[in-house]
């Protein structure tokens, strides 16, 4: 079910795109504009040898497209780290392991048909997977409504809310077994959520921007709050460079488990 719903939304959009295509070949402006969409690439990456070593790497893709017909929007993230960390052995010997300590990615997708220039009906699907977080994965698949409250050259706030269904499976959590540490699988969960979303854009200057995108997901067993800030200062028409800072939080998570995640990013960023 999640699968046909996520689908669906992808081909919605995909339709979207191609008729706007279609347009843009026979209407000089349209192809100017390319029926509104933009799209930017983000890359981030570190790596220290020698005493210690470590590697960090996170990227990040978005294509969004407004016209006066559609407000689409598509991502996908990825971070992942690697550190030397001192274990030890069955012998009692400490030694140096180069090991993972962070495995993320995520996407989504929604999907607006505009009823006026300021309101429209969004579809909205994102899954995530994180084999160090709260929850090993989770889907959501929704329908809201959406409506932009506030567009002009320097500012864009627009607000989504709407019933949504989620599933997820908590993080593993290890058990003593004798004198052993062995992993418990958790059973998946459904429930039943409301999504809200608040997006804001601001630009402060010619070559300076601010962004903020709060996310809730709220259900009767665990609400998920995600808060995104960036800001982005232009070096070129194409490029920029943007710092972010993210936060993730979940209400409800097992012993052990901490609730809340940050994430600090230094990125170049492609526009296109």
């Amino acid at each position: 079910m999640k699968k046909t719903l996520i689908a669906g939304l992808l081909l919605a959009a995909f339709a979207s795109f191609a008729a706007q295509a279609q347009d843009a070949s026979t209407d000089p402006s349209a192809a100017a504009n390319n029926g509104g969409w933009t799209g930017s690439g983000e890359f981030g990456f570190a790596s220290a040898t020698g005493n210690t070593r470590s590697q960090n790497i996170n990227a990040k893709l978005g294509l969004n497209q407004e016209n006066e017909q559609w407000k689409n929007n598509f991502y996908v993230d990825m971070l992942r780290a690697k550190s030397q960390q001192k274990v030890v052995d069955s012998a009692g010997n400490t030694i140096d392991e180069f090991n993972t300590t962070a495995n993320r990615y995520d996407g989504g997708a929604s999907v607006g048909y505009k009823l006026d220039p300021r309101s429209y009906i969004v579809g909205a699907a994102r899954y995530e997977h994180d084999d160090f977080g709260a929850n090993l994965w989770q889907g959501v698949v929704s329908l809201g409504y959406g409506y932009i409250a506030l567009k002009d050259d320097r500012n864009e706030l627009s607000f989504e809310i709407g019933p949504g269904y989620k599933r997820y499976r908590p993080a593993d959590v290890d058990v003593l077994v004798g004198t052993v540490m062995v992993p418990q699988r958790q059973m998946t969960q459904g429930e039943v959520v409301a999504r809200g979303l608040v997006d804001y854009k601001f630009k402060i200057s010619a070559n300076t921007a601010f962004e903020n995108t709060f996310l809730m997901e709220a259900g009767s067993k665990n609400t998920y709050l995600q808060n995104d800030a960036g800001l982005a200062v232009s070096m070129t028409k194409k490029l920029a460079l943007k710092v972010g800072f993210q936060v993730r939080h979940n209400s409800d998570v097992l012993v052990g488990v901490k609730k809340t995640d940050t994430l600090t990013t230094t990125n170049l960023v492609y526009s296109f």
